[in-house]
């Protein structure tokens, strides 16, 4: 009434336009009425008329609806000869795919929105000819993943940078009876050999330093393809892998290990090889040492846990570009923001987190939906970009456009999350809408009583199992002022 012009006895001197009203009900109505909403119409700074929303919940198995009554419904209701169509539905992806038939159960999600025009029947599936999203949430640390060494690796990383932070540095239990000291040793001894000119005998010993080590019994030969190990880990990188792998348990610990190599370098005893553009202080002792002489380190206060962190960084930053370059998703300039140098350790850090995040994304979408190159290669742009201007967010959506026939096999026999049909007639201020949908979810936070929803039978992998399903109704209509 305050917003018709029409009623000329209330003596409105001038009309303001409200905002849209809604009303919160508690479905004990007979229609089960959960929200009630008005929302004015306009024509410039003119009030036109009203629009007056109706949304309900239903659990009456009677009233899952036929396509052809709720078109006639909405024909009668708002005088409409001629009405148009236009289908959604939500599938769950990552319930039905797994690895080795283990369903991968995490806060991680990834849905299919699919939306098409023309639905001939309630609950049909999604004709190939439609649009679809893929939203991809993932958390990282599956202790399935192909990558879950490297997290361990990166977890490692972050205690240490946490350390650098607040002076207290949470050191890991040794997983192994060899001490990292011993490990460090040996490694030494070694390299002081070959220096000598003694052959060692060409075993495993010299590939288990020299590789990535990453648990991949739980996945197939074609999945430990994904993220390869680097074959070229210089000194410094075969150091950290042994420190990390063998668990440098304490900060005196670290100091002693430091101290051995140190003394190794400045007696001439070793002459490792490091990778061009190392910035670790360690990386610019080994240098030094070419020349014969090398600088003075106090390896006291914060220097040691700083030494291993640069090391470790280093070499995690050229993991992930040799995935991301070998795989052909970046060039080096692209990755140039996530492995720069020019910020303080503690945002490297972060960066680094941030390429490992990606990482999963690609790694979970190659072996749960089986993606190739043209499918990463934009999803990897995407993530890229949102990185270059966002900080750490796993909870995070990143939706991808892509072809229904790409994932329909991961979900032509499972049931959808949401499946909703608009029912739409009139243009512009003038079209209304009816909305049907049914969800796994409650529609709205404030009725989720068993009393609204339905039960019905779903198939996931195989297995049977009784999920509950919510139908709602939204239905306007409009009343007009001229």
């Amino acid at each position: 009434m305050v917003q018709n012009p029409n009623m000329t006895h209330l003596k409105i001197s001038e009309l303001v336009v409200l905002p849209p009203l809604w009303i919160r009900c508690d479905g004990s109505d007979p229609e089960h009425t959960c929200w009630l909403g008005a929302e004015p119409l306009k024509a410039g700074n003119k009030i036109t008329g009203i629009n007056f929303h109706m949304v309900t919940c239903d659990a009456d198995k009677t009233c899952f609806a036929n396509m052809e009554e709720l078109k006639m419904a909405h024909k009668m209701k708002h005088h409409s000869s001629i009405v148009m169509t236009k289908g959604f539905a939500q599938y769950e992806l990552v319930r039905a795919a797994a690895i080795e038939d283990t369903i991968i159960e995490s806060e991680s999600n990834i849905y299919v929105d699919i939306t098409w025009n023309t639905v001939d029947k309630i609950l049909e599936t999604p004709p190939l000819i439609s649009a679809a999203t893929l939203n991809i949430t993932l958390e990282s640390g599956d202790p399935r993943s192909p990558v879950y060494q490297l997290f361990r690796e990166l977890q490692f990383l972050l205690a240490l940078a946490e350390g650098l932070k607040t002076g207290v540095t949470e050191w890991p239990e040794p997983l192994e009876s060899e001490s990292a000291v011993e490990l460090v040793q040996e490694f030494l001894t070694d390299l002081k050999k070959k220096l000598d000119g003694y052959c060692i005998s060409g075993n495993s010993n010299e590939t288990e330093v020299s590789k990535i080590k990453c648990d991949t019994a739980a996945v197939d030969s074609s999945i430990k393809s994904i993220f390869s190990e680097r074959g070229d880990l210089d000194f410094a990188e075969q150091l950290w892998c042994k420190m990390r792998s063998k668990c440098v348990s304490s900060y005196q610990e670290l100091i002693v290990c430091f101290t051995l190599i140190i003394k190794s370098l400045e007696h001439g005893e070793i002459q490792p090889w490091i990778h061009q553009g190392s910035s670790s202080l360690l990386s610019k002792l080994i240098q030094q040492s070419y020349h014969g002489k090398i600088e003075v380190v106090s390896l006291s206060g914060i220097t040691p846990i700083q030494m291993l962190l640069e090391i470790g960084l280093d070499k995690m930053k050229k993991d992930y570009v040799s995935f991301f370059i070998g795989q052909e998703l970046a060039t080096l300039t692209y990755l140039d923001y996530f492995i720069s140098t020019s910020v303080d350790l503690q945002e490297q850090v972060h960066r680094v987190q941030k390429l490992h995040h990606m990482l999963e994304i690609m790694v979970s979408c190659t072996v749960l939906l089986q993606f190739k190159h043209e499918n990463l290669f934009p999803l990897t742009q995407i993530c890229m970009k949102y990185y270059k201007e966002n900080p750490l967010n796993e909870k995070h959506v990143f939706q991808l456009p892509i072809r229904p026939a790409l994932v329909k096999k991961f979900y032509q026999n499972d049931s959808p999350e949401i499946w909703k049909v608009d029912i739409s007639s009139g243009h512009g201020q003038k079209e209304v809408k009816t909305t049907w949908q049914v969800s796994t979810n409650p529609p709205v936070e404030h009725m989720t009583s068993n009393t609204t929803g339905l039960f019905s039978d779903s198939t996931v992998n195989g297995s049977s199992e009784e999920r509950m399903y919510f139908i709602t109704m939204a239905k306007c209509s409009q009343v007009h002022f001229t």
